[in-house]
């Protein structure tokens, strides 16, 4: 369930954030004169991080692992942007300042996205029923 919504969020982030990669100092530098901005943000990620961490505790398989580490990411992230928002941002100026990294970085996120977004939509397989249906229904049809 987690791969259908984090799978297109990376995506659709990593597109815009690569599309929009000129603006991404100024958005930076009016995100961090909010001081409220930062901890709203942190407070809002570390509500999604705990509903990913304390509803998907499944490490079967890379899809379920990726899901469960980026509950575990998200939580750390906004951890530090709460408690340490000046570190934060400052970890943040400095990455944006080094383009090809960030761009790599967001378009390796990008791939994720696709990798969730696959499996998390594909059909579930169809396995050929072996035997008769022997159970009845527990509420008889109307109709």
């Amino acid at each position: 369930m987690f791969a259908r919504v984090l799978g297109p969020f990376f995506v659709i982030f990593a597109t815009t954030t690569v599309a929009r990669a000129s603006d991404m100092r100024q958005l930076l530098s009016a995100f961090e004169a909010n001081s409220a901005l930062p901890w709203v943000t942190g407070g809002f990620l570390l509500l999604a991080a705990l509903v990913i961490v304390g509803l998907h505790q499944y490490w079967r398989g890379a899809a379920a692992i990726i899901v469960s580490v980026v509950g575990w990411v998200f939580a750390l992230r906004a951890l530090f942007l709460m408690a340490f928002p000046h570190a934060f941002m400052g970890a943040a100026d400095a990455a944006v300042r080094m383009t090809a990294l960030w761009v790599g970085v967001t378009v390796f996120v990008g791939l994720v996205g696709l990798y969730l977004t696959y499996v998390g939509w594909k059909p579930a397989p169809v396995h050929p029923s072996t035997g008769a249906k022997t159970s009845t229904p527990d509420i008889p049809r109307a109709a």
